[in-house]
């Protein structure tokens, strides 16, 4: 087994004891922080790409197409993703996942803090995108790296009838980092001017990440440096293999797996970052209104995700994933439209988008682990949800933009409407796996 680091050595120091046996409760608490700390740096970014970067980065490009310049700097970091992926499995193979992850944590924390003392294009000119979209690709992979398997060893150690429940514990990250994230841009645009917003007002969301990640850290350290994650680890039931080998061995189910989610993925960026797009460019709607009721959508998001565990156990992942394509299929034929429907129109776009959201997102990583064997379980997860990501979210806010401003709102419906598609088909292709007790 790999070397111990000091970081592995004090979080085994300040665990051990006769109660160093960790339970599902244990391993959920660092899988929630975790998950918001990389969820909280996304939205923060995904926020700023829209109200801050194409003033601050592009402001020779008229408001449009500096926001489609943003989205694309946006796109690079789900590109990097399986790039990183690489990377960080090949240091966790050598040097263990303490280091991994303290390089990961660390350079996601870094490149999301740096991102704050982002020049302007006033100050360094065209500099300024170069440096932005050198640091989103450091985010995309030190995002790759954070995999720790910890959703895994969840899965692991629960009981088969409450498998569902447990696989939406990972999710709940991203509602909580949405909530954060949102709440406090809404803060420091509705309390500062104009002037210091964009001054200085902007930057300080991006500076609470590195605490943030520095949590994140030492609640996941703790864990993986316990002796049941260390048993399964020797046992390679959550062995980082090569990604040669996972492609060569379980390729089939990384391929399908990349498209299961796809549905929910997609629907991810319509009714977070999209919404605040087409608000802010066409509205005349304040961002501080509109983050609001994106803070209040994230309670929703996260009360959703919550059922989907209790539907999931009760009813199977595979129907309810199947349930929520059908929905969110029919969802796209008429909610984008919504938006051009004032303030209560926005709201119930966001609010029923945000419930169908958190029902299939909250199934979705449990989807994606399941199909693999155990040992291929740990990277084949990693990949997949890489490449998911990519397909599924990665250009969603550049493409729907593009298609709503050329072609209404109802086209942007049409990507949404291929995402259910997919999704449909991928699980219509693997109907022989037991998703309920896969």
């Amino acid at each position: 087994m790999p070397s111990e680091t000091t970081a592995e050595h004090d979080a085994r120091v300040v665990n051990s004891g006769p109660h160093d046996h960790v339970n599902p409760s244990d391993i959920a608490v660092g899988v929630i922080i975790g998950r918001t700390s990389e969820f909280f740096d996304f939205f923060v970014y995904a926020i700023a790409s829209v109200i801050v970067f194409p003033k601050l980065v592009f402001p020779y490009a008229d408001p449009l197409t500096g926001t489609l310049y943003s989205f694309g700097i946006f796109a690079l970091a789900f590109a990097a993703r399986p790039f990183g992926s690489a990377i960080f499995m090949a240091i966790d193979r050598a040097y263990g996942k303490g280091t991994k992850l303290t390089l990961a944590l660390f350079l996601l924390g870094s490149s999301t803090v740096a991102m704050g003392f982002l020049p302007s294009y006033e100050s360094i000119g065209d500099w300024a995108a170069v440096v932005l979209m050198a640091l989103r690709i450091m985010q995309g992979l030190a995002l790759a790296g954070a995999w720790d398997g910890l959703a895994s060893l969840l899965a692991l150690n629960v009981p088969d009838n409450r498998r569902g429940w447990y696989a939406m514990i990972p999710q709940l990250g991203a509602p909580i980092g949405l909530l954060v994230a949102s709440a406090l841009f809404a803060f420091f645009v509705s309390n500062l001017s104009t002037d210091d917003f964009y001054d200085w007002g902007w930057r300080y969301p991006f500076y609470v990440a590195f605490a943030i990640n520095v949590v994140a850290l030492f609640a996941r350290l703790r864990i993986v440096v316990t002796p049941e994650y260390e048993r399964l680890f020797e046992a390679k039931e959550l062995q980082p293999a090569t990604i040669g080998a996972t492609l060569r061995e379980e390729g089939r189910h990384v391929a399908v797996g990349a498209f299961a989610p796809l549905a929910s993925f997609a629907l991810f960026h319509m009714v977070t970052v999209f919404p605040l797009s087409w608000i802010f460019l066409y509205t005349r709607d304040q961002p501080a209104r509109f983050l609001t009721v994106e803070a209040l959508g994230a309670v929703a998001f996260a009360g959703a995700v919550l059922l989907s565990g209790v539907l999931a156990d009760r009813i199977g992942r595979r129907t309810l994933l199947m349930g929520c394509a059908v929905a969110i299929a029919v969802f796209s034929g008429f909610a984008p439209q919504l938006l051009d429907g004032g303030l209560a129109g926005e709201t119930l776009f966001m609010l029923t988008g945000f419930v169908l959201l958190g029902l299939s997102f909250g199934q979705s990583s449990g989807a994606v682990a399941a199909s693999f064997s155990m040992a291929f379980r740990y990277t084949g997860s990693a990949v997949t949800s890489d490449l998911a990501w990519l397909f599924g979210a990665g250009f969603a806010p550049l493409a729907a933009l593009l298609l709503a401003t050329h072609f209404g709102l109802i086209a942007a419906g049409a990507y949404l409407l291929s995402g259910a598609v997919a999704t449909l088909l991928a699980l219509r292709l693997n109907a022989h796996w037991d998703l309920r007790n896969g």
